[in-house]
């Protein structure tokens, strides 16, 4: 029997204490007992986002959390600035125009990310009330500097609004320090749950907006989350058996220390480039992502190569969009992820690569990773 591995970038794998959680007997969401686990939840949160404004739990993905600080903290009055680098950024860009917004949709090459002076030059007009960018875009397994893009948009009238969908819990993000107006997290990525939840936490910046919009919104209204997050209770019906799998996972991490799971996902990341290019692959994007890393394909090789490395070995990778479909693989490195995994998977590699007719030194790419792996904590 082949045991199955996901390393695709979410849904990510479940840890079996999150899924007996998930499996105990459900209990009724008007009750104390949900309002402690909720505050509980919050709490630690905050601490994962590095912040100290509350953290809206919304159910729905994490498009649901995106949709909802769009449709209500970003100002009707003014242009918004999305910077569109791949499948998600398109995506925001076509939500706010859903709402009306007068859009400036910047279209960046596929592997590339938004940079801090064009975002500067661009709020320099004082026509922007809004800038909505990707930390880390996983069509592209690409990465922004969002401290930085933060840095320039914190000295304007404008705020910034954060995709961390596969960055929260993964990469470092310091949501107060670096002045973040609105972050939006998933809980099927380094949440390590089935998909279902959005997380979403918005300054007193942000906020104000919220306040000043009548927003076309009924059950993505934030200002519905807010006031019912201030009794520890969600407005309408809490998803129970997912927020419990979320009391879990947070306290993982929060054992953990963030810090330390951003420097061992840092780690994974490094380890799986350097392997790839010992035997010869490209990593695909300009500033790659510590949460995902995109792998072209070698000449001669096709998608069918994914199909054979989860036929043999169980080990199931994401596939390429739009222009990339057929030409990469992308590889998970957020949550329930260890060394032994990714070790696992780059000798699967290897193998389906040898079997693919690829001239490959099988153990070059393990050598090179093992000897990076070393410095595991």
């Amino acid at each position: 029997m082949i045991k199955t591995r996901l390393f695709t970038p979410g849904p990510t794998d479940v840890p079996p204490e999150v899924l007996i959680e998930m499996a105990r007997p459900i209990f009724h969401h008007r009750t104390e007992r949900f309002r402690e686990m909720f505050a509980q939840v919050n709490a630690g949160l905050k601490s994962i986002l590095k912040t100290a404004n509350d953290v809206m739990t919304i159910a729905g993905s994490g498009t649901a959390g995106m949709e909802a600080a769009i449709a209500c903290a970003v100002p009707r009055d003014k242009k918004v600035l999305v910077s569109n680098g791949g499948k998600f950024g398109e995506r925001w860009a076509k939500v706010a125009r859903v709402y009306g917004l007068d859009v400036d949709e910047v279209v960046l090459e596929w592997g590339t990310a938004l940079q801090p002076d064009l975002v500067e030059e661009k709020l320099a007009t004082g026509q922007y009330g809004a800038v909505i960018t990707v930390h880390s875009e996983t069509s592209t397994a690409t990465a922004c500097d969002l401290e930085a893009i933060a840095k320039v948009v914190a000295g304007t009238g404008a705020i910034l609004l954060a995709d961390c969908i596969t960055a929260v819990g993964a990469l470092p993000l310091k949501m107060d320090d670096w002045q973040v107006d609105v972050v939006c997290g998933g809980s099927q990525k380094a949440f390590m749950l089935p998909p279902g939840l959005a997380m979403v936490a918005l300054s007193d910046k942000a906020w104000a907006n919220v306040d000043a919009i009548d927003a076309p919104a009924f059950y993505l209204d934030l200002k519905a989350y807010r006031k019912s997050l201030a009794k520890d209770d969600t407005p309408y019906t809490g998803p129970v058996s997912l927020i419990r799998g979320l009391q879990v996972s947070v306290d993982a991490i929060n054992a953990i220390g963030i810090e330390r799971v951003w420097a061992r996902t840092a780690l994974l990341a490094k380890a799986t480039r350097a392997a790839a290019e010992a035997l010869g692959m490209t990593v695909f994007s300009t500033q790659p992502s510590d949460s995902v890393t995109g792998i072209l394909f070698p000449e001669g090789v096709d998608d069918s190569f994914r199909k054979a490395l989860q036929t043999t070995y169980g080990a199931s990778v994401a596939g390429g969009q739009n222009e990339l479909k057929g030409k990469l693989m992308r590889i998970n490195h957020m949550g329930y992820v260890d060394p032994l995994d990714t070790i696992g998977l780059i000798a699967a590699i290897e193998y389906t690569l040898a079997d693919s007719g690829v001239d490959v030194e099988i153990g070059k790419g393990v050598t090179a990773a093992t000897r990076i792996l070393r410095d595991w904590d």
